[in-house]
């Protein structure tokens, strides 16, 4: 059994919603690469493309998705100054219900906010990437 509070969920990965999730981001214009890394527990690492991002900052998303629905997604930009992150999660815990969103610029846990997020994972995925469009928006203002 997973300790609660460690980010994980009690199911192992979904695989195949890894799968699905590549093929589809790698379709997305700020994607530049998605790749499954398989080491530990398997999740999806998508790289943002630079082009989008002024002053040399860098972009991921770490996306780790459970066979219960089960999830979460970390945001970090990495810049001269520092990272700003944040994470969107779905997985038992001690300090927020399950749903709950880790706010930048830290993602720091005693930080994070109950939240409400869609069921399936296309439209968690669309809630996500609509805050990176606002992001990009709101770095070259």
């Amino acid at each position: 059994m997973v300790p609660v509070d460690d980010g994980a969920s009690a199911a192992p990965m979904d695989r195949a919603v890894l799968e699905r999730l590549r093929s589809r981001l790698l379709g997305i214009r700020p994607v530049a690469a998605a790749e499954i890394e398989a080491g530990g527990k398997p999740y999806l690492r998508v790289e943002l493309a630079g082009a989008y991002y002024p002053h040399a900052i860098s972009a991921r998303l770490e996306i780790r998705w459970y066979r219960n629905d089960d999830f979460t997604i970390h945001y970090r930009e990495k810049r001269e100054d520092g990272a700003w992150e944040c994470r969107w999660d779905r997985h038992p815990n001690i300090h927020n219900s399950s749903d709950h969103f880790h706010p930048p610029p830290s993602a720091h846990r005693t930080e994070a906010q109950d939240a409400q997020w869609p069921d399936d994972h296309r439209d968690v995925c669309q809630l996500v990437f609509d805050f990176l469009e606002d992001r990009i928006e709101t770095l070259w203002e």
